[in-house]
C-alpha cells in the first residue's frame, strides 16, 4: 500500500513518478515553473522557442501569479484550468517535464500522453491561490517578460500541496 502523503524534491526521477498513484497527496519542494496559454504558445507555437529552462524531471504549474504584496514573493497563485493547456502538454512531456500541475480534468488523449511519457498530472485546489502562494519562497520571471503575469516564472517552493489526479500507470481520478 502506498503512503497517502509524499514529500517530493524537484526535479523528479522516473522511478519516483512511476511509484505515485491516483489519490496520493504530494508536497513539492524545489524549483518549478509556472506558465499559462501565452507562454506555452511562445514555447511551442509555429515559431516556438522551445523550453527556455532545464525541463528534465521538472514540474510546470499552469498558473499566472498576481502581484506580490509587501513582504511576499508572490500574490495569489491559483491554478489555471488544464483543459485549455492540453495542446501544449505533449510538447512539455517531450521536453522532459515529469509533473504537470493544474486544475480540473483533461481529455483521454492527454491522459494517454501522460502515461506514455511517464508523467503525472497533479491537481492543485482551485480557489485556494492565496493559500498555495504561501508555499512559494521566491518568484522570478524566467522568460517572456512582455507577457506580464502570463510570463514564464521560476518558482522556488517548499511543501507545495497537490493531489495525484492522473498517474504514470494510467490511473485517472476523473474517470468513474
Amino acid at each position: 500500500m502506498k503512503k497517502n502523503k509524499v514529500s517530493l524534491t524537484l526535479p523528479l526521477d522516473a522511478e519516483i513518478v512511476g511509484s505515485l498513484r491516483v489519490g496520493q497527496r504530494v508536497l513539492l519542494s524545489g524549483t518549478m515553473y509556472s506558465a499559462r496559454d501565452a507562454a506555452c504558445a511562445l514555447m511551442f507555437g509555429e515559431d516556438g522557442t522551445g523550453v527556455p529552462f532545464p525541463a528534465e524531471g521538472g514540474a510546470i504549474y499552469f498558473a499566472g501569479p498576481s502581484p506580490a504584496p509587501p513582504g511576499r514573493p508572490v500574490g495569489s497563485l491559483g491554478p489555471t484550468s488544464s483543459y485549455r493547456m492540453e495542446p501544449f502538454i505533449p510538447d512539455l512531456i517531450s521536453a522532459g517535464i515529469r509533473a504537470i500541475i493544474g486544475k480540473g480534468s483533461v481529455g483521454e488523449k492527454t491522459a494517454r500522453a501522460l502515461r506514455d511519457g511517464g508523467c503525472i498530472y497533479l491537481a492543485a485546489t482551485g480557489g485556494a491561490g492565496a493559500l498555495l502562494s504561501r508555499a512559494v519562497e521566491t518568484c522570478q520571471v524566467a522568460a517572456f517578460p512582455e507577457l506580464g503575469a502570463e510570463a514564464l516564472h521560476r518558482l522556488e517552493v517548499a511543501f507545495f500541496p497537490a493531489l495525484v489526479a492522473i498517474d504514470a500507470a494510467g490511473g485517472n481520478l476523473f474517470r468513474g
